[in-house]
């Protein structure tokens, strides 16, 4: 049993780990679905096991939780006044705890490839990585409540919240309050890929023509294998494409409740948390008090053409250095040039993808910049 549970993560040994709020404490799921007390509980602020109070008394506070590649938990923790606590959980249940600037009230965390730790700050409107070196700097945002992209502390956000890191180390982050999706790429440089600014409602699509708005608010976000994102959204489960098509992987927006079965007959109430491991994804259902997993059907499910939409988008390679940053522009004409997206190259060849389709002739180039 569980007393809502809103956040979920696994190890590379396929565990489960359940951040179950109502008892504050970590459980743990292992691979024969053993549901086992791992952390919390207690009463000290550090220790092992269930030896360790977790956010302290009464509200746990818990705003995120991640693992790096060590299999180590981390956690923020704002307890309703400062300072806010990272958490640091060991393997072997032995839990740490370091204290966190007293204007920094955590709202988001995720781990990058190298070990680097990052923390939103939905008060302060900022993105901070704390590196490896335990050195606390600001990696995007500049304070200033908005939805500006561009680089660094040269940007806006409006309640950063849920983080994700991907295998080349760019950052996601849900700007809750503008109901968009941000990346962050190593070079700092921040970019809108999905969502429009204070729609209101949920719909699906490519890029800034899908929403994020509504009830449908996301909670906890992860990365799969294959670079899609996947979202716990209240009530459904949603996925952005490397490519950034978003499109509702199972439940409604519309009706909450609980049932099992395919995609968009499911139903969750409060899916809070998301992970993959081992080709699944698993769902913490807070409001079910409930562990759910959603795999892929091999059953083939014909499209109506009604809605079925040939498009083409047209595709750029380029063959460069990886680690420099390039620029990529369009025009109709060959006279007149509009910047599409600033990149960092993770691989050569590199292939980017025009969201908008195809409409009239357009041509396209690209700039290596200093």
């Amino acid at each position: 049993m569980f007393d809502s549970p809103n956040l979920i993560i696994a190890d590379s040994r396929s565990n489960l780990f359940v951040w179950d709020d109502g008892n504050r404490r970590i459980r743990k799921i292992a691979p024969d679905l053993t549901v086992t007390t791992f952390a919390g509980g207690g009463n000290q602020s550090t220790g092992i096991g269930t030896n360790v109070n977790i956010g302290g008394s009464g509200y746990s506070g818990v705003a995120g939780m991640a693992i790096d590649r060590s299999d180590t938990i981390w956690m923020v923790v704002n307890p309703g006044s400062a300072p806010s606590y990272l958490y640091a959980i060991a393997s072997n249940a032995v839990v740490t705890r370091t204290s966190l600037p007293t204007t920094l009230f955590p709202s988001g965390i995720c781990i990058d490839s190298q070990g680097n730790i990052y923390i939103s700050d939905r008060n302060a409107d900022k993105i901070y990585r704390y590196a490896t070196n335990t050195v606390l700097s600001v990696f995007a945002g500049s304070g200033n409540q908005g939805h500006i992209d561009g680089n660094g502390i040269f940007t806006s956000f409006f309640g950063p919240s849920a983080l994700a890191a991907d295998a080349a180390d760019n950052i996601y982050v849900l700007d809750f309050s503008g109901e968009l999706i941000r990346r962050i790429d190593q070079a700092q440089n921040v970019t809108t890929i999905a969502g429009k600014e204070n729609v209101g409602s949920s719909v699906d699509g490519f890029g800034t023509n899908a929403s994020f708005g509504g009830f449908l608010f996301v909670s906890q976000m992860c990365v799969d294998g294959s670079g899609n994102l996947i979202l716990a959204c209240n009530q459904c489960v949603r996925r952005v494409s490397a490519t950034t098509n978003v499109t509702t992987i199972a439940g409604s927006f519309s009706i909450n409740g609980y049932a099992n079965g395919p995609g968009n007959l499911a139903r969750f109430d409060n899916a809070g948390g998301v992970c993959v491991s081992g080709g699944s994804i698993f769902i913490a259902d807070s409001n079910n008090q409930r562990i759910r997993s959603i795999t892929n059907n091999p059953t083939t499910q014909p499209v109506l053409h009604a809605n079925l939409q040939l498009k083409t988008f047209p595709g750029l390679q380029i063959v460069g250095t990886v680690g420099r940053t390039y620029q990529i522009q369009s025009s109709p004409d060959l006279n007149t040039w509009t910047t599409r997206t600033t990149l960092l190259l993770t691989s050569s060849p590199y292939l980017w993808i025009d969201q908008n389709p195809v409409s009239g002739s357009k041509f396209y180039r690209a700039l290596l910049l200093p």
